[in-house]
Order: structure tokens, then C-alpha cells, then sequence
């Protein structure tokens, strides 16, 4: 087993991922989206261990967001020390709310291994005095690539499926390895690994050089799935995270 460093990553990278509130209405915050967005940038690229700066997030959040963000960026920033963030308005929902994208790229040192991050999320947001009130969360995905030439992998893991349904999971090693020892499992990260930022042990399993190829099952209900997948390979290790959304066939 080895313990994955992803999990930290696809619950801290955004604002608040513990616990996600379903926003109860469209927002009219408009051009403000794009005011925030910036303000929300800079906040981001200029606080943490990395600077020495606060984290200034009475800046962007209410009063009574701002410890959270402020303790899980903090320890996410532990993790993660060399980081850049981009933020930028998206288009908004279907139901009129307002969105975000966010991408994180960076390096990361893990178990005596050098990673390279790429990361990315969208979130519905509400803001209030041009300060976030409260979000969901959309769409994640993140990959952590170590060695000195990273891997080149294709994670194939679908953005909704319906409830019930069987569908793949897939780690796709661009140029296969062939005869190489390869190791890889996946995990369903729980709301509570995700909410404490855990690092949970992942069991390994034989592999071919093509990637990881896996077959899993939607649950019955409506809501949402994030998987921790994980290949090592001779020369280092790939791990990814993806949110799967699961909606209703009805």
C-alpha cells in the first residue's frame, strides 16, 4: 500500500471543499464574478508558507468562511508549497449561477519523490458585498506526475454518469511500458477523507504496462463519487483524482 498524497490535493484545492452547500438560488452577481475572481487570484498567489504572507481571506470570504479557508489552505500549502493558481469566470450553470475555474500547476515532494501538479475544478459560487457566502462544487480532476520525465497518462474517467450504471475508469499509459512491473489500484474517497484531507492507504495490485483499466458501479442515489487512482511505475509514480457526478435517469 502507499499513501496517496492526491487525496490532500482534490480536498483542499478549492476554496471550501468541506462540506459542499447546494446554492439555493441563481446568482446576480454578474460583472462582480469578475472583480472576485481576481481579487480571489491574488489572495491565493500571494499567501501561505511559500511567501511568509497571511493567508488574507477576510479579503474574499465571510466572517464565517474564513477559518475554514484559512486551515485548509494552510495545510494544503504544506503539501504543496510551490503552487500557482489561476482563476477565471466560467459560464454559468444551466439555472443561472455563477461559476468559477480554477487550475492549480506546481511541483510537490512526497515519500522522497518529486511531483509535478496539474490540477483543475469548477465551482458555483454566491457571493454577497462581492465576499463568498457559499459554493458547490462542479468538476474536479487533478494528476500528480513524479521522475524526471513525467509519465505521459490519459485519465478516461467520464464527468456523469446515471444512477445504477457500471461505467470505466482508466489510467492510460500514452506509450506503453511493455514488460515492465507495474503496480496501480483505485479507492471511492469518502466525504470524510475528503473533509479531514486524509491521506488513505491504497492497496496495490498487479498491472499491465498499458495503464489501469477498471470497471465500477454508480451508486443508486443521486449525488456524486471522487476516485483516488494510482500506477507506479519504474521510473516513479502517477496518481489522479477525478468527481464523478451521478444523476438521475428521470
Amino acid at each position: 500500500m502507499r499513501r496517496f498524497l492526491g487525496a490532500t490535493l482534490v480536498s483542499a484545492i478549492a476554496l471550501v471543499l468541506s462540506p459542499v452547500h447546494a446554492l439555493e438560488q441563481p446568482g446576480r452577481e454578474g460583472s462582480a464574478v469578475e472583480s472576485f475572481s481576481s481579487r480571489l487570484q491574488t489572495v491565493l498567489n500571494s499567501s501561505g508558507p511559500a511567501s511568509g504572507a497571511p493567508t488574507a481571506f477576510d479579503t474574499v470570504a465571510s466572517v464565517e468562511l474564513q477559518p475554514v479557508l484559512a486551515q485548509r489552505y494552510q495545510r494544503f500549502r504544506q503539501d504543496f508549497p510551490e503552487v500557482t493558481w489561476q482563476v477565471e469566470p466560467a459560464a454559468p450553470t444551466p439555472d443561472g449561477r455563477q461559476t468559477l475555474s480554477l487550475r492549480v500547476r506546481g511541483a510537490a515532494e512526497s515519500e522522497g519523490l518529486n511531483y509535478a501538479l496539474e490540477a483543475s475544478e469548477q465551482i458555483a459560487i454566491r457571493l454577497e458585498d462581492g465576499q463568498l457566502v457559499e459554493q458547490e462544487l462542479l468538476a474536479q480532476q487533478s494528476l500528480l506526475r513524479s521522475g524526471e520525465r513525467p509519465l505521459a497518462v490519459n485519465v478516461a474517467i467520464p464527468d456523469v454518469v446515471l444512477t445504477g450504471s457500471r461505467y470505466d475508469i482508466d489510467l492510460i499509459v500514452e506509450e506503453p511500458l511493455g514488460q515492465a512491473l507495474v503496480a496501480g489500484g483505485l479507492i471511492d474517497l469518502t466525504d470524510e477523507q475528503l473533509s479531514a484531507q486524509m491521506r488513505p492507504n491504497l492497496p496495490l495490485a498487479p498491472q499491465g504496462g498499458g495503464g489501469l483499466f477498471k470497471s465500477v458501479q454508480a451508486p443508486q442515489q443521486p449525488g456524486s463519487q471522487t476516485w483516488a487512482v494510482m500506477l507506479v511505475h519504474p521510473d516513479g509514480v502517477v496518481t489522479a483524482t477525478k468527481r464523478v457526478r451521478v444523476v438521475s435517469s428521470n
